[in-house]
Formats: structure tokens, C-alpha cells, sequence
């Protein structure tokens, strides 16, 4: 049979099947069960082969907003969460190096606004949270960063690289395999700041 009559036919089949369709839902308005079947769904995962890894996820669309909270009449204070961040290890013991330790760095970019205007690095601080340290202790989470406007020994701002986790010895803490961590963010700038929608990039670096 040639495809000239094939065709003709199958298009027809597909409109009948559709028509049936749109009127099925209103016809049976009490369906019968004709019996059922169970199926067993069944997969079989092998042990992970190679040396793993050692990575770091952030948690989401990898954004976050700041909203104010906190202003006062010399400084105006905007605050929010950092997306929660997970590091995971996956390595054997014989391919981490003795003595090794991860840890989890941020920096900040200045924040621009759409007209040109810009507001230091300096402005946003942090303190870094352990969501899940894992139970041997071994992962601490960084000390508190303040902003130009505070009056605190660490008021820097995250314009250098700042400590959000660490994990003092890789090998003792292989089989936790996996922790979280975020971090409180404060922007704070004087009262008199330019308005606007700004933006910053805060890159978040794992290194050993």
C-alpha cells in the first residue's frame, strides 16, 4: 500500500481518537474497576566507583534579595540570608592528602545600581551559620564580617575573601560525606543613599 492511502488514514484515526477523548470525561461520571495490577519498580545501584570528588552546591536559583529592616536616622540597614551553601565529599581516604582541609571563601563586588550609581563592597557584611556541621565537630563556620559603618575589629565588608566554613582535617571527616551552611547578610549604607535597585555578585570559591 502506498503512503498517498496510508496517511489519509492515520490522520483520521488521530482526530476520532481525540474527539473520544474530550467527550470520555462527561460520559463516565461513575467509572467501574475492572481490576488492577501492581508493579514491582526495581534498580540496582553499585557501589560509586573512582576516586569521588569534593564540590560545593548552592542551594536554589543561587540569588537572594535584601529588604530593610533595621534603618535608623544616620544609617539605612538591608538585610537577608545567603541560599544555603553544601559542600559533599565523596573521595577514599587514599586519595586525600594528609593533613588536607576544605574551606569555603566569599567575596562581594561593589553593588551598581541601573543609573551608574554604586555602593562599596565594604557595605555588606555576613555571619556565616552551620545548618548541618555533621556530628564530630570537625567543620566550623567562619567568624562574623562587619560593614565600613560599624565600629567592630573585623569591619571590612566582604571585599577580600572571608571564611563561611571550614573543615580542619578532610580525612577525619570522610564518612559525614556532606554539610550545609548559610550565612545572615546586612548591607548598610548612609541615610542619604542614592535610591534605586542595585546589584552585587558574591562568589563563593571552595578550595583544600
Amino acid at each position: 500500500m502506498s503512503k498517498n492511502k496510508v496517511l489519509p488514514r492515520a490522520v483520521a484515526l488521530t482526530a476520532g481518537c481525540t474527539l473520544l477523548l474530550g467527550v470520555g470525561a462527561a460520559a463516565i461520571a461513575n467509572p467501574v474497576e475492572h481490576g488492577s495490577n501492581e508493579i514491582d519498580v526495581n534498580v540496582k545501584i553499585a557501589e560509586l566507583e573512582g576516586p569521588g570528588a569534593l564540590a560545593m552546591t548552592v542551594a536554589g536559583a543561587s540569588s537572594t534579595s535584601l529588604v530593610e529592616s533595621g534603618s535608623d536616622e544616620l544609617i539605612r540597614q538591608f538585610t537577608g540570608t545567603l541560599p544555603t551553601v553544601s559542600v559533599t565529599d565523596t573521595r577514599a581516604a587514599e586519595d586525600v592528602a594528609e593533613g588536607a582541609y576544605w574551606y569555603v571563601l566569599g567575596t562581594a563586588s561593589a553593588f551598581s545600581s541601573e543609573t551608574g550609581e554604586t555602593i562599596g563592597a565594604e557595605h555588606l557584611g555576613w555571619t556565616p551559620r552551620l545548618i548541618d556541621g555533621g556530628t564530630s565537630g570537625g567543620v566550623t563556620e567562619g567568624d562574623s564580617v562587619d560593614t565600613v559603618l560599624d565600629s567592630g575589629n573585623n569591619n571590612v565588608g566582604l571585599v577580600d575573601q572571608e571564611l563561611l566554613a571550614m573543615a580542619w582535617d578532610s580525612n577525619e571527616l570522610l564518612e559525614e560525606g556532606s554539610w550545609t551552611a548559610n550565612a545572615d547578610l546586612y548591607l548598610r549604607t548612609p541615610a542619604d543613599v542614592e535610591r534605586g535597585s542595585y546589584s552585587s555578585k558574591l562568589t563563593l570559591s571552595l578550595f583544600e
